[in-house]
């Protein structure tokens, strides 16, 4: 934990440095791709040691793969290598380990490696492999045309900005930011001269940095003040679950989870701050003319402590990773995309039984909550006082149904899950059947997974 902060510290700065003294006016892009790399190695080598070897023994294969293997496979290669790869890491920890944590444990970025590999991947077969008309507009968009050189694939998934804590970002906006075209392109979809600019401005991340690292301390105060006070194993303990009604085990189920998440806004939130500092990140103009900083960002703590469904909730956690599972198997599964998505997301975490105890029941969550949203919410949309009501108690479900399933998440094992659920009476599991064979479930609209252009085309065929 102290080299992964140190890292992170010294990436900030050097983030910094980057962004003054190599930038696009200052460097060619050659020079700032080696840069980033032989930073990123050396944070790599620094914080993990020789389990470092790790991540570059899985760069170099797929590397490999990106070159060898044919177009309309490379993606299924890609996949397979690297997300066997990682999966093998997964089991050393659990049993060579013992469910212990590796004082130097890569496992991290080698899921953020991973995740960058499939991406690139993906991206590349779309822009070599298919035709633009079987694409959706994002798919389009981010479609890689040419294989990368050596340079710029090693760039992409060992600099030094993203190496320790990620995020995953897309291939074609970082290559857009080493090349000094990231911030330009953004700006150009705005139009200056209405708003009274002869030129175009020129955004600084600084105070996008300074706001994100007072997050990272409040989060670190929290983390070293609430975490190691209220730990999660202390929902399963004899005596507690002996004295306490079980109203009050909920109430407590929740303290301890709002607990668990100061260490995760830490992490995620630092890493941001570091990509802004270097430059990268921007993601346009608000509706108030403010500039975002938010391309990478990972997590709305806003969104996340007021969702009222469990989807809005999913959707602003870990962003850059629901962007990766919705980009590599959501938009690409040819059937039950929702419950392969959640099987993914649980085998890049890793393979202790929580994981899958954790997205298991968010499958069966999401199914139910999706069925109600669809069956009930139309009824209190008719006035203004029924729709705070609807929304207070949907908050309130969401957030303990929430705690309810990630709490395996935390505990890891077979044996601390099971005791939980049966204390928690299997209530969540148990009103999730019952909506689901009372309610009736609409299937989702397919037509929003299609092609953009193929809709169109089947539009303008039915007119």
């Amino acid at each position: 934990q102290i080299n992964f902060v140190a890292c992170q510290l010294f990436a900030l700065l050097a983030a910094f440095w980057f962004r003054i003294y190599l930038g696009p006016s200052h460097a060619s892009s050659a020079v700032r791709h080696a840069f980033a790399t032989l930073f990123g190695i050396y944070f790599a080598v620094f914080c993990f040691g020789w389990y470092s070897i790790h991540l570059f023994v899985l760069v170099m294969m797929n590397y490999g793969i990106m070159n060898m293997a044919s177009i309309p496979n490379i993606h299924r290669y890609s996949f397979v290598v690297a997300m066997g790869y990682l999966t093998l890491c997964h089991i050393s920890r659990i049993y060579i380990f013992h469910y212990g944590i590796l004082t130097t444990d890569f496992s991290g970025p080698l899921m953020i490696i991973t995740q960058k590999i499939t991406t690139l991947a993906c991206q590349l077969h779309d822009g070599i492999g298919r035709q633009a008309e079987e694409l959706t507009a994002e798919q389009n968009r981010l479609a890689v045309k040419t294989r990368p050189s050596l340079l710029e694939y090693l760039s992409y998934l060992l600099n030094f900005m993203s190496i320790i804590a990620g995020p995953c970002s897309n291939y074609k906006d970082y290559i857009a930011f080493i090349e000094g075209r990231h911030v330009h392109m953004k700006l150009l979809e705005v139009n200056w001269k209405q708003k009274g600019y002869d030129r175009l401005p020129d955004p600084s991340p600084t105070g996008a940095v300074m706001y994100k690292l007072c997050i990272t301390l409040v989060s670190l105060i929290l983390f070293l003040t609430l975490t190691k006070n209220f730990p999660m194993a202390y929902i399963i303990d004899n005596e507690f679950l002996d004295k306490t009604p079980f109203l009050s085990r909920l109430g407590y189920l929740y303290v301890v989870t709002q607990a668990a998440k100061p260490k995760y806004y830490f992490a995620w939130t630092l890493a941001d701050a570091v990509n802004n500092a270097a430059g990268y990140g921007f993601s346009g103009v608000d509706e108030r003319g403010t500039f975002r900083w938010d391309l990478l960002s990972n997590l709305n703590i806003w969104n996340i402590e007021t969702a009222t469904s469990f989807k809005m909730y999913i959707e602003n956690w870990n962003i850059q990773t629901a962007a990766w599972l919705k980009r590599v198997c959501y938009d690409r599964a040819p059937w039950y995309p929702t419950a392969l998505t959640f099987i993914l997301s649980a085998l890049w975490h890793g393979i202790y039984p929580g994981y899958y105890f954790t997205f298991l029941t968010g499958i069966l969550i999401t199914l139910a909550a999706r069925a109600i949203r669809n069956s009930c919410r139309h009824y209190f949309l008719s006035s203004v006082p029924l729709k705070i009501a609807y929304d207070i108690i949907t908050w309130v479900v969401t957030q303990l149904a929430v705690c309810y399933t990630v709490a395996p998440f935390v505990m890891l094992a077979v044996e601390p899950t099971i005791k939980f659920y049966k204390s928690m009476y299997f209530h969540v599991h148990i009103l999730s059947i019952l909506v689901l064979l009372v309610l009736p479930i609409r299937p989702q609209a397919h037509s929003i997974r299609k092609p953009q252009n193929q809709a169109m085309l089947n539009s303008v065929k039915s007119k």
